[in-house]
C-alpha cells in the first residue's frame, strides 16, 4: 500500500497500555481524521509513526516502506507538522524554509523552487520575507505546513495543528489541508479532538483509551449529521 498502514500496533508506557492493537489504513490522497479526546493515545501513535519511539508490537508502513525494516526509506516519505512550533520566530519564513530544505539535503536553486512551490500550495507566497514572529497564528501554521512539504512527502501527519487558533484560522487551515489531499494527492492523517474539523466525507478513526472505536466515513459514523454529539457519546466516561 502506498498510503499509510498501521496494523495491530500496541505500546506500553511502563505498566500502562497506551495503545492496544490499533489498526488503521489511509489510502493515497485520502484525508483521515484521528479523532480522540486528550489522553486517547494520539500522541503516542504519532511518536511511533515519526520514529520518535520504538515500535513494540505490530507493523507500520509508510508509502510502502516498513518503518521497522526500512526506517530511513519510510521516514523520508513522511512530512510532519508537530503541535509545538518548529520555526525560528526571529527569522523570515524564507530563511526558515531554506534551513529546513538544507536538513533534507536540498540546496541552491532547487531549494528555491521547492520553497516557492510549497508556499504557493498554502497561499503564503506573499509572506516569504516576513519574520515568523510577525505572522498571525494561522499564517504561522501555514508556514509549518509548507516546511513539511519541502521534500515532497507522500504522507502528511498533523498533530493537533489548530491548537490556539481562532475559529476563522482553524477553518482556513483545515480547508487548505483538505485541498492538499484532494487535489495534491497527499495522504493525510490529522489528529484532533475537535469534531467540527471533520468534513462529512472524511475518513474518521475515533480513538479512546488506546483503542480505535470506529473507523469509517464521518457521515456513516454519524448518519444524523451531528458528529460532535456522536463522538461525545462514544468517548463518555462512566459516571
Amino acid at each position: 500500500m502506498s498510503g499509510l498502514a498501521i496494523e495491530g500496533v500496541s505500546h506500553d508506557h511502563g505498566a500502562r497500555r497506551a495503545l492496544d492493537a490499533v489498526s488503521l489504513r489511509v489510502a493515497p490522497g485520502q484525508f483521515c481524521a484521528l479523532l480522540g479526546p486528550n489522553g486517547a493515545g494520539k500522541s503516542t501513535l504519532f511518536s511511533l509513526l515519526t520514529g520518535l519511539a520504538a515500535l513494540q508490537a505490530g507493523r507500520i508502513e509508510i508509502a510502502g516502506h516498513d518503518i521497522a525494516r526500512r526506517p530511513r526509506a519510510a521516514l523520508t516519505r513522511l512530512g510532519v507538522v508537530f503541535q509545538q512550533a518548529a520555526l525560528d520566530p526571529e527569522l523570515p519564513v524564507m530563511a526558515n524554509l531554506r534551513y529546513a530544505a538544507a536538513l533534507h539535503g536540498i540546496g541552491g536553486r532547487e531549494a528555491g523552487r521547492r520553497i516557492d512551490a510549497a508556499l504557493a500550495r498554502v497561499s503564503m507566497a506573499e509572506r516569504a520575507r516576513e519574520r515568523v514572529r510577525d505572522l498571525n497564528g494561522g499564517h504561522r501554521r501555514r508556514a509549518e505546513i509548507a516546511r513539511a512539504l519541502l521534500h515532497r512527502p507522500s504522507v502528511l501527519l498533523l498533530d493537533e495543528p489548530t491548537v490556539g487558533l481562532d475559529a476563522a484560522s482553524r477553518a482556513a487551515i483545515t480547508a487548505h489541508v483538505h485541498d492538499l489531499a484532494g487535489q495534491g494527492g497527499l495522504t493525510v492523517l490529522w489528529a484532533t479532538h475537535l469534531a467540527d474539523e471533520v468534513a462529512p466525507g472524511d475518513q474518521v478513526a475515533v480513538m479512546h483509551r488506546g483503542h480505535i472505536l470506529a473507523c469509517a466515513v464521518a457521515r456513516d459514523i454519524a448518519p444524523e449529521g451531528d458528529l460532535a454529539a456522536r463522538f461525545l457519546a462514544m468517548t463518555a466516561e462512566p459516571a
